[in-house]
């Protein structure tokens, strides 16, 4: 949930009526077409509503995605790095496929316009799942599993990067095969001393 000022408490049953607004309309007409006024009128609630708990339409859909991605991949601990990680790629990537992936595309292109919901996206979703993969791979360092000269935040950003430029470029579909490959390369590169 993003954070708040005072004044009247959030109806969770709106707040959740918005967000999954949000996401079926960029999934059906793209993020530039959407609209606060569109959102309300999905969701059922006031303009008001809306403009009183987001203050842009890029800000609801980061908490939509900011809920939803702990959802689709959790970091699990199955006492195997190469389990774990072929996991959590394989959900991260189902998770940012079809409609996600304009969902994604969108808040990244609108990153690149407002500073401060750049500041945002960086601090919340994006440090959200760097973390989650640099602990499941920690776990892996801590257990013996790979090099202990590998750099844990190279091995993110690497697959991060991968994920980011199919999502933006869309030259080559996202997909188990793909989460595979990048499952291969990261434990590759963290077993090389």
């Amino acid at each position: 949930m993003s954070s708040r000022g005072p004044g009247r408490p959030r109806s969770e049953p709106a707040r959740q009526s918005v967000l999954a607004a949000v996401t079926h309309l960029i999934g059906r007409e793209g993020y530039g077409r959407v609209t606060m006024e569109a959102i309300a009128r999905e969701a059922g609630v006031s303009k008001q509503t809306v403009y009183r708990w987001w203050p842009t339409k890029a800000a609801i859909v980061l908490e939509a995605l900011n809920e939803g991605a702990a959802e689709i991949a959790p970091a699990t601990d199955t006492g195997s790095l190469s389990a774990d990680l072929r996991r959590f790629l394989r959900r991260t990537v189902a998770g940012a496929d079809g409609r996600n992936a304009r969902l994604l595309a969108a808040l990244m292109a609108a990153a690149q316009l407002d500073d401060a919901f750049a500041e945002s996206f960086r601090t919340g979703f994006l440090a959200r799942r760097r973390l989650a993969l640099r602990e499941l791979l920690q776990r892996g360092r801590d257990r013996g599993e790979m090099a202990s000269s590998a750099d844990l935040d190279f091995l993110v950003e690497l697959a991060f990067a991968a994920l980011w430029y199919r999502i933006l470029v869309r030259h080559q579909p996202l997909g188990r095969h793909f989460a595979d490959q990048l499952a291969d390369t990261v434990l590759t590169l963290a077993l090389t001393p």
